[in-house]
């Protein structure tokens, strides 16, 4: 078996989710689309993968929003075209942030900023918790997603949806691969999102460690649910 691990950006791994994927048997191809050289500017082209060579599609999250065309459209518009390729044929897909609102978007549904921020260990109210348990999840966006057509909406906060299912494919708001070393390759690029929300790069870390191992064990248990229940 063999899962498309897309990494928009150079410092976004999958973590404790491509961990739980090959713990699975999974044979993981890791795409990166902006390399490290390109991280301030992003419009670039990518050549995705075939999704049919794949039995899953991971696209995880990144620094930019699904609705900036000018800014990455030239390697969004085709990502959009595999996830909705991959959906067709029945190939499942699991979202992450900005991969569940590009998962939303490539759908039929839509991506705008949110209020405001989430960032941070977040509970969430679910209506199936054997499939998305209430967390605490880490969260860090600044955009929501409409549902597309069809999907039913599984978990929320106040601020927005947290998670969907469309067929075989299963969107996420909510960084379920998070790791501490996630958290500081995230940060290695910058850490002024922390300091204009009050946070400290130490402090968050430390806590990651503090929560690593629960959120690991629910992290696989996350992954479980998506390839024992919703994939099949």
């Amino acid at each position: 078996m063999r899962a498309l691990f897309i990494e928009h950006d150079h410092c976004s791994p999958p973590g404790a989710v491509g961990e739980r994927f090959s713990q699975r048997g999974y044979d993981i191809t890791e795409f990166v689309v902006v390399p490290a050289g390109r991280y301030h500017e992003p419009g670039v082209t990518a050549a995705f993968p075939d999704p049919a060579g794949f039995d899953a599609i991971v696209p995880l999250g990144a620094a930019w929003a699904v609705y900036d065309d000018a800014l990455i459209g030239s390697w969004l518009r085709p990502e959009l075209e595999l996830l909705r390729r991959a959906h067709d044929q029945g190939i499942p897909v699991l979202g992450i942030c900005f991969g569940g609102q590009a998962l939303a978007a490539a759908l039929g549904g839509s991506v705008q900023a949110a209020s405001g921020p989430e960032i941070g260990w977040t509970q969430v109210q679910t209506d199936d918790p054997e499939l998305i348990s209430p967390g605490p999840w880490y969260e860090y966006h600044y955009d929501r997603y409409q549902l597309p057509p069809g999907a039913r909406e599984l978990a929320r906060t106040p601020l927005c949806s947290q998670a969907f299912v469309a067929g075989r494919s299963l969107g996420l708001q909510f960084h379920p691969e998070v790791t501490a070393a996630v958290l500081a390759a995230w940060f290695s690029v910058g850490t002024g999102d922390l300091e204009k929300n009050g946070l400290r790069l130490a402090d968050v870390l430390a806590e990651a460690r503090g929560r690593e191992r629960a959120a690991a064990q629910r992290a696989h248990r996350l992954v479980d649910a998506f390839l024992d229940v919703v994939a099949t």
